[in-house]
């Protein structure tokens, strides 16, 4: 039965304004700092691997003695996805940080929130945004073979 039919406001929780509903609040909202840092940790060693496999090969392939690749821009495809992915990853991580945020802010928390009108703001979702754009630059930089 939905809680219309049982004759109660249709809410999905009824939320108890105690200590212990706070802090778990709390933790809730620093679980996804947590993982929206992991997701930036993960898209970084994306990145940065994508970027390094791309200069590796391209310096290897200036070498002496060193045979030629038979696919010499595999490694530059490859690099391309890896930085791709990471990109990929920190945008979708962005978006479910924000959604999981403004589901925690909204009307039905408030009471135990303990939150004011202005949301509280972490540096981690600049962070984000700064990493990705980064990465959109090394990507253009590869791409368009800058470095």
């Amino acid at each position: 039965m939905t809680d219309a039919h049982l004759g109660r406001e249709s809410r999905r929780f009824d939320v108890e304004v105690t200590a212990a509903s706070h802090f778990s609040w709390i933790r809730t909202r620093l679980s996804l700092e947590r993982t929206l840092m992991s997701w930036v940790r993960t898209a970084i060693a994306l990145i940065g691997f994508g970027f390094t496999i791309v200069q590796f090969f391209e310096r290897i392939g200036t070498m002496k003695g060193v045979a030629p690749a038979l696919a010499p821009e595999m490694p530059r495809y490859f690099g391309l996805a890896l930085i791709g992915a990471g990109i990929f990853a920190l945008a979708i991580s962005i978006w479910q940080y924000r959604w999981g945020i403004d589901y925690l802010s909204g009307p039905q928390y408030a009471p135990i929130a303990g939150a004011r009108e202005n949301r509280m703001h972490t540096p981690i979702l600049a962070v984000s945004v700064g990493i990705m754009l980064i990465g959109l630059l090394a990507f253009g930089a590869i791409l368009l073979r800058v470095l």
